[in-house]
């Protein structure tokens, strides 16, 4: 991971198969955790506007575990807006897209 800002981190790496891939990671206090999207390979992808402070990801973003849904989201010019099927406390709200809260050197090195 790299960070490109103090909301965003950088992956880049290979699949299984070789096809390289790049991903974008950023804090989901719904899920109290990172999310990870492929914006390049790694099969399904999402659009990035490029900026690195306010983000805008497209289409929605579903966190799920086996087939359960555990967050879903937006992320538009640097706020996640939570649909109203996530099960947590956020459904329905908007906040901004936090910093990462990790220091350096935590949470994936970043």
């Amino acid at each position: 991971m790299a960070r490109l800002s103090a909301k965003l981190r950088s992956i880049e790496g290979k699949t299984e198969a070789g096809a390289a891939y790049r991903a974008l990671a950023y804090w989901c206090p719904g899920c109290d955790d990172c999310t990870v999207i492929y914006i390049e390979g790694g099969g399904a992808t999402w659009t990035w506007d490029g900026n690195v402070d306010a983000p805008t990801f497209s289409p929605s973003i579903r966190v799920s575990s086996n087939g359960k849904t555990l967050c879903h989201h937006f992320v538009r010019g640097g706020n996640i807006e939570f649909c109203t099927d996530s099960p947590h406390a956020l459904a329905g709200k908007t906040v901004p897209l936090p910093d990462w809260p990790y220091a350096e050197g935590e949470y994936g090195g970043v």
